[in-house]
């Protein structure tokens, strides 16, 4: 199968040897985001609940240059370097995502890479484009299942 990197200038570049993200079919592999500012690379100044936005706009520039947003993110990983912080990350979370949710593990960590107190990678699964063709079998079965209904 095919593998294509995804990258963006909306999102941190990447510190190391990885891609900002990966896709192969349908399934795009986001690395990790810490509270990274894109256009200077410094931590987000602000307190925990900036970081954690700035997080999840970080995984939502590359969702989107992935072909999709962050309500395709079927697995979100969170690291905290402080599970005292984890329902922040709820809150916040929720202002980000609608039901149904991802499912999601919260993992506290000894250290975050330049410091951070957070980082968060993802899963995300694009929904199949349907082709022309497709639609019009779509539809030839529907209008099949209706003719066997009246019959």
């Amino acid at each position: 199968m095919k593998k294509a990197t995804i990258k963006t200038d909306k999102a941190p570049q990447a510190i190391g040897t990885y891609s900002q993200a990966v896709k192969v079919g349908d399934t795009v592999y986001l690395a990790g985001q810490i509270p990274l500012i894109p256009e200077t690379m410094a931590l987000e100044a602000g307190d925990m609940r900036a970081q954690i936005r700035r997080v999840f706009e970080n995984l939502g520039a590359v969702a989107k240059a992935s072909g999709g947003g962050l309500q395709d993110v079927v697995k979100l990983n969170v690291f905290l370097t402080d599970l005292a912080h984890f329902p922040l990350v709820n809150e916040i979370m929720a202002q980000y995502f609608r039901a149904p949710y991802p499912a999601r593990a919260a993992v506290g960590v000894a250290a975050l890479p330049k410091g951070a107190a957070v980082e968060m990678d993802a899963v995300m699964v694009l929904e199949e484009k349907s082709s022309p063709q497709r639609r019009q079998g779509r539809k030839e079965k529907r209008l099949r299942v209706k003719t066997k209904k009246s019959s």
